[in-house]
């Protein structure tokens, strides 16, 4: 379904606030500052309206999954808002998604991080990325394995126009909950591990989606990818 930006903006901000609500809940059961928690509200397939529904909610963030749906978008948003990659990065998407988006999520090889890199030094800047780890082991979905994450993120400290912001995680879908809490688990385990071995802080952990949220919260997550409980099904 989609919706003007007039009858999408009260919806959104009540679908939002009992959001919040859970979110507050399962922060507190688990002794976190509710306040640690942001939401990415994910306007992937869905119009500009809804991106900026979500501005005038009060969320500065936009998560989109193809890099040319995103960019025709950006032109309809004024004031902007910041926006982040999450879907996977093809080559032949990596000099667009540079110049247009303002984090990328789903950095998972030494050989994308490279061409990330090369395009920020073209474009004159340090690009903010997420290193996407496949914490729930599952061959369907893109990320680092986590016996080979710690060489992903030495390499990635080594590109001098990469910024290492933290590690990015889609749990497997399951019927069982502890599969997705086992992979946020997991992710946690490899950042602090990391945060040790490397000596470099990496405070975001990207990891919960709609049906997994609470898992998410009470795991350590710091950015929830949100879109269809904001959003409605989307056709």
């Amino acid at each position: 379904m989609y919706f003007s930006v007039d009858n999408l903006t009260p919806l959104f901000a009540e679908r939002l606030s009992r959001v919040r609500k859970r979110i507050h809940r399962a922060a507190r059961a688990s002794g976190r500052d509710p306040a640690s928690v942001r939401i990415l509200p994910v306007t992937k397939t869905l119009p500009a309206a809804a991106v900026i529904a979500a501005r005038e909610a009060g969320l500065t963030s936009v998560g989109e999954n193809r890099v040319q749906e995103a960019v025709a978008k950006m032109a309809e948003v004024d004031p902007p808002v910041r926006w982040e990659l999450i879907g996977h990065l093809q080559s032949n998407k990596v000099r667009a998604a540079v110049r247009h988006f303002d984090r990328i999520q789903s950095v998972d090889t030494c050989k994308l991080l490279d061409q990330v890199d090369r395009h920020a030094a073209e474009a004159d800047r340090v690009m903010p990325i997420l290193l996407q780890i496949n914490a729930g082991r599952d061959p369907a979905k893109f990320g680092a394995d986590t016996d080979e994450a710690a060489a992903l993120l030495e390499h990635a400290l080594t590109c001098r126009h990469l910024q290492v912001d933290g590690l990015m995680t889609i749990a497997p879908f399951s019927d069982d909950p502890a599969v997705a809490r086992n992979a946020f688990a997991r992710l946690r385990r490899c950042r602090d591990e990391f945060e040790m071995r490397f000596g470099h802080p990496l405070p975001e952990l990207s990891m919960g989606m709609s049906g997994d949220l609470e898992a998410a919260v009470e795991e350590g997550s710091t950015l929830l990818r949100l879109g269809t409980i904001l959003f409605g099904p989307r056709n």
